[in-house]
């Protein structure tokens, strides 16, 4: 009868077994005694003819194989364990190609975003597509990432896509299929730091050592851009240029050293113009983050076999890393726009 109180307070958490929800569709149908013609009831919306797998399942399969690495054959034994589904190789492989063109058409909306932004970050990494070195390009906006797969390491990529667009500012390495797309280009301090610290580990301290000071003064200012005043920024940049005026003035010391400070003197301009401009970022950091993913699934699967795998893939990291640069679920958002309607008035998945 003494009052209680609760004293140890914990949980336990368990998943209850999973199992595929099947649904069976009965199609009736007869002879119209009237006009004589042969007749089939419609099926309800969503329950068409076509592959058995739903979307669920669909946007399972496509979520699981690209975003994680997961190869057919052991995709086809994490369902069969898991979740009881019994699912081939070959039906993966038919929903990945299904999965192509709502793909696609998502990732055209994200490229008119991408086109119509004033900055972009963009960045390459190699790619195997039917036994040949291929390349992915990313190109970074504030609110949509844009990924393609071409056989060309070359400007005309990025000209063919852009077209007569001109972002007003680029930020990349300084690779030469990068230049000139921008009206201003900002170059990566986080490249131009590595390269500083290899010229210092060759023995120049005259030039590299103090240049990569100067380039950390600048990105820890550049972290503090938006609790300072425009002409605190006016009067940052005015001083790193001065600095910077003091230390190409110096001989360096060995080869990697000249080497540097030679590309330093033709692009000192395109150091520092994310200093007055708080939505330009020092570093290309945010475009390799994005690549990242797609080296690990280069690593695991070796590439692809066919074009329109290689498609498929750069719309999907697309459309994932756009709803990662949102904030929005990876899942949800795959299985939206693999179960949304299509401009042709068709569903974009079937079953």
């Amino acid at each position: 009868e003494a009052s209680q109180t609760p004293q140890p307070v914990y949980e336990r958490i368990e998943l209850p077994p999973v199992k595929p929800d099947v649904t069976q569709v009965r199609l009736f149908g007869g002879r119209c005694p009237c006009c004589g013609e042969r007749v089939t009831a419609e099926a309800p919306p969503g329950l068409g003819q076509g592959s058995p797998f739903g979307q669920s399942i669909v946007a399972m399969v496509v979520y699981l194989h690209y975003a994680h690495a997961i190869s057919m054959e052991r995709l086809v034994t994490l369902l069969d364990e898991l979740f009881s589904l019994s699912i081939s190789e070959g039906a993966i492989s038919n929903i990945l190609a299904r999965a192509r063109e709502p793909l696609l058409d998502a990732t055209a909306a994200i490229e008119k975003v991408v086109l119509a932004s004033p900055v972009i970050c963009s960045d390459e990494t190699s790619v195997r597509v039917k036994g040949r070195n291929w390349w992915e390009w990313v190109f970074v906006a504030t609110i949509a990432v844009l990924h393609v797969i071409k056989p060309s390491r070359g400007k005309a990529v990025v000209t063919a896509l852009f077209g007569e667009t001109r972002p007003e500012v680029w930020v990349s390495d300084m690779l030469a299929s990068q230049r000139g797309h921008g009206v201003e280009w900002q170059v990566c301090l986080a490249h131009l730091l590595r390269d500083a610290k290899y010229a210092i580990e060759d023995g120049d301290t005259a030039f590299s050592a103090p240049f990569r000071l100067l380039l950390l003064r600048a990105v820890a200012i550049g972290r503090r851009r938006e609790t300072l005043k425009d002409t605190t920024l006016r009067q940052y940049l005015y001083d790193l240029e001065r600095r910077l005026d003091r230390i190409v003035a110096a001989v360096p010391i060995g080869t990697a050293g000249h080497k540097l400070r030679k590309r330093i003197l033709a692009n000192r301009t395109h150091l520092f113009v994310f200093m007055t401009r708080r939505d330009v970022p020092a570093t290309n950091n945010v475009s390799e983050r994005h690549l990242r993913p797609s080296v690990i699934f280069r690593k695991v699967t070796n590439g692809f076999r066919c074009q329109w795998g290689a498609e498929t893939y750069a719309a999907f990291r697309s459309v994932v890393s756009t709803a990662k640069a949102n904030r929005a679920s990876v899942y949800n958002t795959i299985r939206f726009v693999l179960s949304a309607e299509r401009p042709d008035g068709t569903m974009a998945t079937v079953g």
